[in-house]
């Protein structure tokens, strides 16, 4: 039996963009990407529903819902979380949560730049501001799948680990460029988080039985607390 081909709504609000895909029967078919200094609040629920209208389907038509759940900006991560919360309880639909960074290494997959130097490991690495980075590495697998090593960290720019990284990608590279490692290696500094990559790590997570009831939903932070204390923000930049 084969897999089922899954309706999801993917959404995503960590960084500077709102990004919002749906695919039908496993097929990414809308799509809406915008970068927002703010009122990404104003555009979210509006997008929704113009993709559902679209492709003439409803919410209680899917599968499952999927979010971006950080690391990232604070006040989008909550904002993305909490529009979920509004849609799946409605309808009792699970909720798939992806790591944001999961989902920058899922688009890297399709990247010119990976197809050009097909690394096999390569380091996702984002500004988290405050004078740090958030970071993960990943492995390139034969059945062409991303797979994390390790934790996400949130490090100082000067020490993130690139020995034996092929391919490094991230905002952290223009925001951090005079603070991070020598790295001789091929770089991609404009990728940005989408739903398409949100979406992409659903339907595999979604295959893998991860979806989560919706009141489990919550964000990832990394940091234990929002705002760092004048003490703390000295200490990071050291």
């Amino acid at each position: 039996m084969g897999l089922k081909l899954a309706n999801i709504l993917a959404i995503d609000t960590s960084s500077a963009w709102c990004s919002v895909a749906l695919s039908l029967d496993g097929r990414a078919v809308q799509f809406k990407h915008e970068a927002v200094t703010a009122g990404a609040s104003q555009l979210l629920l509006p997008w929704i529903n113009s993709l559902l209208d679209s492709a003439k389907i409803s919410l209680r038509d899917l599968d499952a819902i999927a979010v971006g759940i950080g690391p990232g900006a604070f006040t989008g991560v909550r904002l993305g979380i909490a529009a979920v919360q509004g849609l799946a309880i409605s309808q009792n639909i699970p909720v798939v949560p992806v790591c944001s960074l999961d989902a920058l290494a899922a688009q890297i997959l399709d990247a010119e730049i990976f197809k050009l130097v097909n690394p096999k490991r390569f380091v996702v690495a984002i500004n988290a501001r405050m004078e740090g980075v958030y970071a993960a590495e990943y492995e390139v697998q034969e059945k062409g799948l991303a797979i994390r090593i390790g934790e996400i960290r949130l490090t100082k720019p000067e020490d993130l680990h690139l020995d034996g990284i092929q391919l490094l990608a991230g905002s952290a590279i223009n925001a951090c460029s005079q603070r991070l490692p020598r790295f001789n290696g091929p770089m991609d500094p404009d990728i940005a988080i989408s739903a398409l990559g949100v979406l992409k790590c659903a339907h595999q997570f979604f295959h893998e039985g991860a979806c989560i009831d919706v009141r489990q939903l919550e964000p990832l932070y990394v940091r234990d607390k929002v705002a760092f204390t004048t003490v703390e923000r000295e200490e990071v930049k050291r």
